[in-house]
């Protein structure tokens, strides 16, 4: 299903007086403090999130999942789904493939689907994390990190395989997350485990094209509750300082354990020139790929905060910026909608930041007005700039109140039938 610019222009109309209230109200507030709006917006356009192909279906717990019906049935639908996203908030235009959950069967029409709806391709996903029907080998006991030759070589040769299919479509990146570990003290070697890692990561290095990325994630726990291969940043840092210019690590909000000061990472691995990209969601208790910003939005403001002042003051690249979230109960299209939008606030908040007076407050060691500096940010509703941009860019004011007027999701069911579900987990 598509979406033209005059149903959401026809749409916009009855937003449009309230929101030219609020927004004109902050840009005088802002332009008083000397900030100006013009500029924010432009910034606030060009932040682009990708969208996960894996992300597009009801998501699931290890005991069960319960679809909403009208799930995209195969990848050409998934990524109408994506454009259909990116028309109404213009911030989702590019998607990121998980293989082979989503192998293309023809990268020209595929391509020419992703011109059409504006979607580009972003970082590519290797699955080494499950058996597939067809391959040989099985990664019960590990894939890269395997002490079997045979395994180790099939895991390298599908990452190999991947980079290829992301360079038939025009990505510049390949995600890696390992599920190697062991769940019982004794079960494996720490040292030969890392050591067989860091040389089949070398081996995959060594086919990336020149204008690629490596990104290797890391999770401290889940599948194995012992140990993980690459369980913290630490990890991950060490391994992408050995491959090379081209390795990075790659920050998932949820892959930490609870309380870790997630922000001081970020800019460290900045500072060091290593951050590579960002899966966003939010958690409670644990990895629990939650809505982006539904629990811990402040912790998203401080995150940015160090991003937007690394993005100025480092030489690290830009990063890849992806949602990586499970909405079990939520229809998925409406929780990418309402986790971007909690992205752009919160990267709009940072760019609030008076970070000369908060330097100036920490030269002074006056903790006091370096927290009403980043507050003052935060507490600054930014909405109203967010659907500026949104509107700009002929998006709309209210993604969400559009989708659930327009019945998109009973329209989907129409076409796609109640029992259609969507790759992944």
């Amino acid at each position: 299903m598509r979406i033209s610019k005059d149903q959401i222009a026809d749409f916009n109309k009855s937003l449009e007086k309230k929101h030219t209230r609020q927004y004109l109200y902050l840009k005088e507030g802002l332009e008083a403090e000397n900030i100006g709006t013009d500029e924010l917006i432009e910034k606030l356009k060009s932040f682009q999130i990708a969208i996960p192909s894996w992300a597009l279906g009801t998501g699931g717990t290890r005991f069960g999942r319960f679809p909403e019906g009208g799930e995209p049935r195969n990848l050409n639908d998934k990524l109408e789904d994506v454009g259909l996203i990116h028309a109404l908030n213009k911030s989702s235009g590019a998607v990121s493939l998980h293989i082979p959950w989503d192998t293309p069967d023809d990268f020209d029409a595929l391509k020419a689907t992703a011109r059409e709806l504006e979607i580009n391709f972003d970082a590519v996903n290797s699955n080494t994390f499950q058996d597939q029907p067809e391959q040989q080998y099985s990664y019960k006991h590990g894939s890269i990190s395997s002490l079997d030759e045979n395994v180790r070589k099939q895991a390298v040769a599908h990452n190999i395989e991947v980079i290829n299919i992301g360079d038939l479509l025009g990505s510049k990146a390949l995600t890696i997350w390992l599920a190697d570990g062991s769940n019982f003290p004794g079960q494996l070697n720490f040292r030969k485990r890392y050591q067989q890692t860091l040389r089949s990561l070398e081996e995959i290095y060594r086919e990336l094209p020149d204008d690629w990325k490596m990104l290797i994630e890391y999770k401290p726990y889940e599948p194995n509750f012992y140990s993980m291969v690459i369980p913290d940043w630490g990890t991950s840092f060490n391994l992408a300082g050995k491959l090379g210019k081209k390795a990075y690590t790659l920050v998932d909000l949820g892959h930490h354990l609870p309380n870790t000061n997630i922000e001081q990472i970020v800019s460290i691995l900045m500072m060091e020139e290593k951050l590579g990209g960002f899966h966003f969601n939010d958690s409670k208790y644990g990895d629990d790929d939650l809505s982006v910003g539904s629990l811990k939005p402040y912790q998203l403001f401080l995150i940015f905060a160090e991003l937007v002042q690394g993005i100025q003051e480092t030489q690290n690249p830009e990063p890849a910026w992806m949602i990586d979230a499970s909405h079990n109960l939520k229809d998925p299209i409406e929780d990418l909608l309402q986790s971007t939008e909690a992205i752009l606030i919160a990267y709009a908040q940072a760019l609030l930041i008076d970070f000369t007076s908060l330097e100036n407050a920490r030269q002074e060691n006056d903790a006091v007005r370096a927290q009403q500096v980043l507050q003052n940010a935060y507490r600054t509703d930014v909405r109203p700039l967010v659907k500026e941009a949104m509107k700009q860019d002929n998006g709309c004011l209210d993604p969400i109140g559009f989708y659930r007027k327009s019945s998109i999701r009973e329209h989907l069911i129409k076409e796609r039938g109640s029992q259609s579900v969507a790759t992944g987990l």
